[in-house]
């Protein structure tokens, strides 16, 4: 059994929320929260904020045990781009795109 927690358009870069995704795959739910809670990005909040969300969601519509659980998979895909544009001399204009990300986190319980 699994449990899952998604956060859809976080206006994060995937490449960026990747990154601290792979630190906590594998991790239990205990080690992932110190983890994070020690990592200076600004996906590391969010993350953790995903976590106890899918612990919640195991504990609750699951019942599985919160000290067994741990990260199986993490994984972050990209959203909507938000095109925006920056006036450029000669009157041109450069393109800005502004990433989002969605972002889950799998749960399983240790056997």
């Amino acid at each position: 059994m699994e449990a899952k927690a998604h956060a859809k358009f976080i206006r994060i870069s995937p490449r960026k929320v990747k990154i601290v995704c792979d630190l906590i795959r594998g991790q239990d739910t205990n080690m992932a929260k110190a983890i994070l809670k020690q990592t200076p990005n600004a996906s590391a909040a969010v993350l953790l904020k995903l976590l106890n969300s899918a612990v919640a969601n195991a504990e609750n519509n699951h019942d599985m045990d919160p000290d067994n659980l741990f990260v199986s998979a993490t994984y972050a895909n990209p959203g909507p781009i938000l095109k925006r544009i920056r006036p450029v001399s000669k009157g041109r204009a450069h393109r800005i795109n502004k990433r989002t990300s969605h972002i889950t986190v799998v749960l399983e319980e240790k056997v």
